[in-house]
């Protein structure tokens, strides 16, 4: 005997509901890239490779405000030593 399902109420979609601080977007990279962090999570036994890419994105953010941080540290003890 067949079951049958009513799918009059059905609704399309995410059956996980995307979390509020993501924001869905189309873009266009190289394949190289792609493959890349394709590549990466394979290799590590699994994952999300767009979770990857926004996780490196985040870390050269990051990196770029501690490089900024760092230089203006840099330059402002040698203006200090200068006028000194």
């Amino acid at each position: 005997m067949k079951k049958t399902y009513d799918f009059s109420k059905g609704k399309r979609g995410a059956v996980v509901p995307a979390r509020t601080n993501k924001v869905r977007i189309t873009i266009r990279l190289n394949r190289q890239i792609l493959d890349y962090f394709r590549n990466k999570v394979e290799v590590s036994g699994g994952g999300n490779y767009q979770t990857l890419i926004n996780d490196t994105l985040k870390k050269m953010i990051q990196s770029e405000k501690e490089l900024s941080e760092t230089s203006l540290r840099r330059i402002i003890r040698e203006e200090l030593k200068r006028a000194m």
